[in-house]
């Protein structure tokens, strides 16, 4: 017999003999009592042919069940050994898909969806057992089964409902479509895993908005609908069942019908639900029903599934979880006789449960982690870093060899177990299922696996709750202090004792609302010694407490964030650093602990990524923003995270705060090239779009130039093509003039950067170099533009031109615009009427702001302003010659006027070096103080920091006069080069 299917499959060995005695009895009489030639004639002939009976020996030797299948449906088996699994299994769901119309009859329909149920499981069984599909293709075959199934169930009662006048479809033809229906599956099937045996979890709600009947009736019908679909499903006829279905995962099962509407359940999970149901909701998925409306709930749900804050109170409920199940279930020592491959240790759950708690943790940060499938999330995970690849490949590895083992257990009598033999008889007989040749191997195996998944899953709890040294013990319960606490705090470096000891019993006892409830109190408590130590750590243990205590004052909740310190207690190291060193950190996380989360990521303390990095990044999370507001919500926290990053490395002195300013500049222009597209739709909604034209973005100063700091804000000039149709207005509902409708967008934008929410404002925005500053429109058209820069605009207008970049538009307007800023740049200029311009706006700015402290490091003399000066004024002076010399960074224009040979290259070195220095500098005394920096009231790991700062590749110290002067000789420099090639006052008085 010819069969590729015959010719590819490895049967496993066959040693019951008597089975198979009987079994081949089974099947003459079979054969004998077939009336249709042709399957009788294929049943002759596979037993006759040697690869077709090692086929039916392995069935009859190990599976009475797929004996009787076997049996009852040849014409099945015929078609499998002709087309192959995959052609058979598409052949017999279309077929019932058919057969099962709306219109037919329900006792058609019943023993239709039966039999192709029957059909499915011989041919994906056999598909498993001679190794033609792995794992996850059985599983997927399983659920595809399934939800086939269940939609033509689904489309029958809906359309039979109509019918009766129950409902008024929107659809006839497509009964599904806009009912308002909405079947989750739930669990195994959720996720596309079924087993062979399963149950199927499902969840049956009602969208109460758009159901096509009155109000009142949509309960009623809607429960006898979800009645009537578990009974098609898996009422047990003379055809046997299709599935057996489980409705217990709908909320508060106890208390609420079979089927519950939309707002009830958007009530119940935004308030009631529980952990475990956040986790059930992880793997739901709509398989029956309104599909649009299934995507709509789902989309409803992100938020209550997927948490943007580190969920760690999650963890223990979890493990309790684990732990119930242990309790009932039995979770003693591991034996290969009678253990439980799902619910025991090393099972199934344990891969489950270590896969959906780092789900739940992660995945509201990161959407690659939201995969219902358990070996795909395992890849995410590994992908993004929150697990190592081999610990992925193990559980993966794993989860499919304990899979396949489920299946085998529930092929021989079709029974829901879980469960291995209790007897050596057993044992053996399903290691020869699995196609070991002795139970030795299989044992090996099997425990090889268990061990793998146990590891695994004790070491993601093992952590938590444990410091990484030994704390002292210290007693703050009672009425009178403990002396061996007192001495112990005194020896920390604790001054004022009775300070300390009344701040933590406040604490302690709920003065606070972040400590009011025990849950809170309790874990407190559990992290206390760790915390007290890591602040004692600090400079200032006393000041570092007591603003610890005034940031606990502050916080609306401490739950989440205390089981964040109890699973990560090393965060504590880092809070009691930015207590105790930077006032802006400090302020930052008292208002949104959630930034902490974001020090947990992967990679975090590794070096700051470029754009191409950020931008998929922030795409990703974009895609998944419900409406506009959830827009800038998730734009803020993704931009302050990064901000929050870059802090904490110039803090740790891992990345010096020159170059952060490209990093930071990158996260500013990533931002706005996300917003802006989307402002523009939302505005277009209303006042529609000019079909020519465009928008155009340009960044000026420190965005422009790559050189931002954590504070700096945005400037930006918006401009906007003229069009060439010469369409006056644009094309929307309430159309607008050209001008008008891009100042009222330009504000729109100007708002959505601005606006404070519950995540703070994106960024302060600057606009004020537009032509005409303050005077001006908010935005311009480009032929405007054009003329204001050749006729209007003053030299330290062309002098902030220099460090323009743009930052978004259409392509073509970006290139009219980018040649435009480069013809105004590369003017001839008289040289000395130049010069003689650059310095009085120079003596102006210093007359105004000029300072002779080298801490001030924007004014100082040979700070920031003189070398942007000195950058800006010779790429105007040289540019018409040499248009290479041009750079919107300040250091490269710098090296290129040197190069050029515009600028002596001693005079570049010195401007370069101050240039870098003054950024360090700015960017850790802007971190760290919110006012000027006091040098001479400084403490010790404040100058240690700075001078780490200043000089991040010599060993840092204390020595506040050393650094004094090391700073005023490299500002110094700078100064001279200044004057040399502009002239005016060195000094910076304005004199």
């Amino acid at each position: 017999m010819k069969s590729a299917f015959l010719e590819e499959a490895r049967w496993p060995p066959a040693a019951e003999a008597e089975r198979i005695r009987i079994g081949r009895e089974r099947w003459e009489e079979a054969r004998a009592a077939q009336s249709a030639e042709v399957v009788a004639g294929f049943m002759a002939s596979l037993a006759e042919d040697e690869r077709g009976a090692a086929l039916l020996e392995s069935v009859f030797a190990n599976s009475p069940h797929l004996t009787d299948l076997v049996l009852a449906r040849p014409a099945t088996l015929g078609r499998l050994v002709a087309d192959g699994p995959a052609a058979a299994l598409d052949a017999v769901l279309a077929e019932a898909s058919v057969q099962a119309a709306p219109a037919a009859g329900i006792d058609t329909v019943m023993a239709v969806l039966r039999r192709a149920k029957q059909d499915a499981a011989l041919i994906v069984a056999l598909a498993d057992i001679g190794g033609i599909w792995p794992v996850d293709t059985v599983t997927a075959a399983l659920s595809r089964t399934a939800e086939t199934t269940l939609g033509a169930a689904t489309r029958h009662l809906l359309a039979d409902a109509a019918a009766r006048g129950k409902l008024a479809l929107p659809d006839t033809a497509d009964p599904e479509r806009g009912s308002g229906l909405i079947v989750l599956a739930m669990g195994k099937l959720g996720a596309g895993e079924l087993n062979y045996s399963s149950d199927i979890d499902l969840v049956v709600f009602y969208d109460d908005g758009r159901a096509p009947l009155p109000a009142d009736e949509m309960g009623r019908v809607f429960v006898r609908l979800t009645r009537d679909l578990v009974r098609i499903m898996e009422e047990r006829t003379r055809d046997g069942y299709v599935f057996r279905t489980d409705l217990r995962l709908r909320p508060d099962p106890g208390a609420t019908p079979l089927a519950v509407s939309v707002t009830a359940a958007e009530t119940y999970y935004g308030s009631l639900a529980q952990t475990w149901e956040r986790a059930a909701m992880i793997r739901a998925r709509p398989v029956a029903g309104d599909a649009e409306a299934g995507r709509e709930f789902l989309a409803m749900m992100r938020p209550f599934v997927w948490r943007s804050a580190l969920d760690f109170a999650a963890v223990e409920d979890i493990r309790a979880i684990k732990r119930r199940i242990h309790a009932h279930r039995g979770h003693g020592a591991r034996a290969v006789e009678g253990h439980n491959i799902k619910l025991g240790r090393g099972g199934i759950r344990e891969i489950e449960f270590f896969v959906q708690t780092q789900q739940m943790l992660y995945g509201g940060r990161n959407p690659r982690l939201r995969g219902r499938r358990t070996v795909d999330s395992l890849r995410a995970l590994a992908e993004a870093g929150w697990i190592d690849r081999e610990t992925a490949e193990a559980l993966g590895e794993a989860y499919g060899f304990l899979r396949t083992l489920e299946h085998r257990l529930q092929m021989v009598d079709d029974r829901q177990t879980h469960e291995l033999p209790a007897s050596t008889d057993g044992i053996e007989a399903i290691a020869r299922f699995m196609g070991h040749t002795g139970t030795a191997e299989f044992r090996a195996a099997l425990e090889a696996r268990l061990e793998a998944v146990e590891t695994a899953y004790d070491s993601l709890f093992a952590g938590v709750g444990a410091p990484e040294e030994e704390a002292p013990p210290l007693v703050f319960t009672g009425t009178d202090d403990d002396p061996e606490t007192r001495a112990e705090l005194e020896r920390l470096g604790f001054a004022n004792i009775d300070g300390v000891i009344g701040a933590v019993r406040g604490w302690l006892a709920g003065r606070y609302r972040a400590t009011r409830s025990e849950r809170a109190r309790r874990i407190v408590t559990d992290i206390l010694p760790t915390l007290v130590v890591a602040l004692a750590r600090t400079p200032n243990p006393d000041t570092a407490l007591f603003r610890f205590d005034d940031f606990l004052a502050r916080l609306p909740a401490g739950i989440q964030l205390f089981s964040l310190f109890q699973a990560h207690p090393s965060l504590l190291d880092l809070v009691a650093e930015m207590l105790g060193t930077s006032a802006r950190l400090a302020e930052q996380l008292a208002r949104h602990t959630g930034r902490l989360d974001a020090v947990l990521e992967p990679g975090f303390f590794d070096r700051l990524p470029d754009r191409t990095a950020l931008e998929p990044e922030l795409a990703e999370l974009m895609a998944n923003a419900r409406d506009f507001e959830d827009v800038l919500t998730v734009l803020r926290r993704w931009t302050n995270d990064q901000r929050f990053r870059a802090g904490v490395h110039v803090l740790r002195g891992i990345t010096p705060g020159d170059a952060c300013g490209p990093f930071l500049s990158d996260v500013a222009e990533v931002s706005l090239r996300q917003l802006l597209p989307r402002v523009e739709a939302e505005f277009a909604q209303r006042h529609g779009r000019f079909p020519d034209g465009g928008t155009v973005l340009i960044g000026m100063g420190k965005l422009g130039g790559r050189e931002m700091s954590i504070r700096s804000d945005l400037d930006l000039i918006l401009l906007y093509g003229s069009g060439r149709n010469g369409a006056e207005e644009s094309d929307g509902e309430k159309p607008l003039s050209r001008t008008v409708y891009h100042t009222r967008l330009a504000q729109r934008l100007i708002s959505a950067v601005t606006a404070q929410m519950a995540e703070g404002a994106l960024y302060e925005v600057d606009m004020r170099l537009r032509p005409s500053g303050n005077a001006g429109p908010l935005a311009t058209g480009l032929e405007a533009f054009a003329k204001y820069q050749a006729e209007d605009a003053w030299t330290w207008e062309h002098m902030a031109l220099t460090r323009a970049r743009v930052l978004t538009g259409p392509v073509e307007l970006r290139g009219r615009v980018e040649r435009l800023i480069r013809e105004t740049l590369t003017r001839p200029r008289d040289p000395e009427a130049l010069r003689a311009d650059v310095a009085a706006m120079h003596a102006k700015v210093k007359g105004h702001h000029g300072s002779a402290d080298p801490w001030d490091v924007k004014y100082a003399p040979g700070g920031l302003v003189d070398v942007e000066f000195a950058a800006q004024y010779l790429q105007l002076r040289h540019a018409a010659e040499r248009p290479e010399v041009l750079s919107p960074h300040t250091a490269t224009a710098l090296w290129r006027l040197g190069e050029g040979g515009c600028l002596d290259p001693a005079a570049a070195e010195a401007l370069i070096d101050a240039h870098r220095l003054g950024q360090r500098l700015q960017a850790f005394l802007r971190l760290t103080h919110e006012q000027g920096f006091d040098a001479q009231a400084a403490v010790p790991a404040v100058i240690e920091g700075l001078a780490r700062a200043a000089f991040p590749s010599e060993e840092p110290h204390t020595d506040l006069l050393a650094l004094h002067e090391r700073v005023v000789a490299v500002f110094g420099r700078a100064a001279d080069a200044f004057a040399e090639l502009v002239g005016g006052d060195a000094d910076g008085d304005g004199a």
